[in-house]
């Protein structure tokens, strides 16, 4: 029976003629049954004449209401309350019409039908519980027929938008593998009643109620929930055993489409995270509505957030520069999907070619540049001196000084913590970045304003230690810690990419802005957290192991130099850097030495140059920690 139901349902959709049939035979037989319950079955009292007359005059308008209604067009088993709602009101229309006109005889005492009220309400009435009924004995039919069955018991914590949200796409999902149980909600007033069929839990019932076994998952389906919240709800679901989940809160879901896919495990990031971020979408959105922005690095972390981000202000055009092809291609194809009349422009180019920046810069004249294109990774560029001094000092050069020239408005920098007391090449290569943008921006009449962002690690990004750590437990172990007491700020990608907007239209240039990181976290602490959130034991199931500090690698990030402070600003999160000045002559010309030295000079020269340009740059756990030992840095000439 169920095979040959399915056959009729799978692929087909019933003919709105017959459904209008359907509800026609339904205000028909109706309309006998309010007759029955008027004349409590004492029929001959009527004739049958004036019977069948009064049953003509109903049908016709009540048929005719939903021809006109279009009511019977909707597809059945998808029906909604959209649906129900043209529904009643041709029902009601109909009834409207046929008791105005009932009035209307009586009053004037023409007898062309006769009507009773009472036979009239109790149509209305029945009407309007039988076809919507109708309605939805076929959609619960369709779900029962093609869900399939689930074992998957399941808590749904949020009892709120979000909450019916995930417990209506849930349902709708033929493929569905929850079964849901029941609500959570931390508002006791919410509590001890049904939704949906679904009763609300307080949490500590939920734990006094249900047992290790009894449920299977915790679907987090909440939006004004503190980050510390959160993780009290991880713990207690991971000492019951229970897997959680998340329903991420309406501007990411994947298309803009709520479905059960969208459902997804908790994350690192969920939890290390922080409260949401309140911008002051006023003054960004006056620094970026209509304008050209220029983004480098687009295709990397930070830059494609901040692509994101920008999506969501009236720019004029977005104009996305790297050098990595296929996450330039990726990006193109996500924004497609997305924003598919964002107004957006790819460039395949490299910061560090002068002649092409300069065709890119005049062709498209950006009047707002964000420079987050950079080599990062501190082992790699302490064994590559040369490419992080051609990337990432000599690409901000190129980047800066067309902006000076081609008269950019604003010019925001993307920095690091690791600028501060660098211990390796690559901070070191950041904070010549830092003084060489900050002596530009003291030149009288500079026009340009030029930002620098300093924040520590982002979670997520590309090569950081949260995706290694994935891969590792997806393949059993071990993690990898370099040190036992190692620690690092964290930050989320939309977060960090939230506070460089909200810094890049604050000050008058010249500015460098810290970000407030939080607390500092123990990457073991992070390790043990990740093994834990995978639903395995931290030594049982994989190990962590101690592998030491790698070339250039700080046991604590700093985000402040010892000789600078800070003064706030107007955002809590967000200090400006009190950092002595730098005299621009002085530093362009140590600048453009250091890079004509490429190519000529082997490693430990040219980091000796910078050590010159950066004196409180000692290297750490590297090669180059012997010329810290000289008083004077090794030149050309010395060699």
């Amino acid at each position: 029976m169920r095979a040959i139901l399915l056959n009729i349902f799978n692929g087909r959709i019933v003919s709105p003629w017959l459904v209008l049939l359907i509800d026609t035979v339904i205000v028909t037989n109706v309309f006998v049954l309010s007759y029955i319950v008027r004349l409590n079955i004492n029929l001959p009292e009527y004739s049958a004449y004036d019977m069948s007359l009064s049953g003509f005059v109903i049908v016709f308008f009540y048929s005719l209401a939903f021809y006109l209604s279009g009511s019977y067009r909707g597809i059945i088993r998808h029906s909604s309350y959209d649906e129900f709602k043209i529904v009643i009101s041709s029902c009601l229309g109909a009834f409207v019409v046929l008791v105005v006109g009932n009035e209307l005889m009586n009053y004037y005492n023409v007898r062309l039908v006769r009507l009773s009220r009472l036979v009239l309400i109790f149509h209305f009435l029945l009407s309007v519980i039988l076809c919507i009924g109708f309605r939805m004995f076929v959609k619960e039919l369709y779900v029962f027929l093609t869900r399939k069955q689930t074992t998957t018991r399941a808590l749904i914590f949020g009892a709120g938008e979000m909450g019916k949200i995930t417990l209506e796409a849930i349902r709708n999902d033929k493929e569905n593998e929850y079964n849901i149980v029941g609500f959570v909600d931390d508002d006791l007033s919410r509590s001890h009643v049904v939704m949906h069929g679904c009763p609300i839990l307080s949490w500590e019932k939920v734990l006094q109620k249900y047992e290790k076994k009894s449920i299977d998952v915790v679907i987090m389906a909440i939006n004004n929930i503190s980050v510390q919240r959160k993780h009290e709800i991880t713990d207690l679901c991971m000492d019951k055993g229970w897997k959680l989940k998340v329903m991420p809160s309406v501007k990411n879901w994947v298309n803009g489409i709520s479905n059960q896919k969208q459902i997804r495990d908790i994350r690192i990031e969920d939890i290390l995270g922080r409260e949401e971020i309140n911008l002051n979408q006023l003054k960004i959105m006056e620094g970026l509505g209509g304008k050209v922005i220029l983004v480098t690095g687009a295709a990397g972390s930070i830059g494609s957030e901040i692509v994101r981000q920008l999506l969501r202000f009236p720019i004029q055009k977005i104009i996305m520069v790297d050098v990595a092809e296929s996450p330039l291609y990726n990006l193109q194809q996500e924004l497609l999907l997305s924003h598919s009349d964002a107004p957006f422009e790819l460039v395949l180019a490299d910061v560090t070619n002068k002649s092409r920046m300069e065709e890119v810069f005049g062709e498209y004249k950006p009047q707002i540049v964000f420079n987050a294109a950079a080599y990062k990774h501190v082992p790699l560029m302490e064994s590559y001196p040369y490419e992080a001094i051609r990337v990432n000092i000599g690409g901000v050069k190129v980047l800066a000084d067309l902006a000076v020239k081609t008269k950019v408005e604003k010019f925001v920098m993307i920095s690091t913590d690791k600028a501060v007391n660098p211990t390796n090449v690559m901070g070191s290569s950041k904070r010549i970045c830092e003084i060489y943008i900050q002596a530009l921006s003291q030149l009288y009449g500079m026009q340009t304003e030029f930002v620098t962002t300093r924040f520590g690690n982002v979670l997520g990004s590309n090569g950081s230690v949260v995706p290694l750590f994935k891969r590792q437990i997806e393949r059993g172990g071990p993690l990898t810690v370099t040190h036992k007491e190692i620690t690092r700020y964290f930050m989320t990608i939309p977060e960090a990419c939230q506070l460089v907007l909200e810094a890049g239209f604050m000050g008058n240039g010249g500015e460098i802005f810290v970000f407030d990181m939080g607390e500092p976290v123990k990457i073991v602490d992070l390790a043990k957290e990740m093994i834990r959130l995978s639903g395995l034991k931290v030594d049982e199931d994989i190990k962590i192991v101690y592998t030491g500090l790698r070339p250039g690698e700080k046991l604590y990030e700093e985000l402040l130099a010892t000789k600078e402070n800070t003064k706030p600003t107007h955002h809590e999160k967000i200090m400006i850097a009190h950092v002595r000045k730098h005299n621009y002559t002085e530093v362009n010309r140590n600048l453009k030495e250091l890079l004509v030295a490429l190519g000529k000079e082997k490693n430990e020269l040219l980091v000796s140059r910078m050590k010159a340009m950066v004196p409180e740059y000692k290297s750490q756990n590297s090669d180059f920690c012997l010329l810290d030992e000289k008083k004077e840095p090794v030149l050309e000439h010395q060699r």
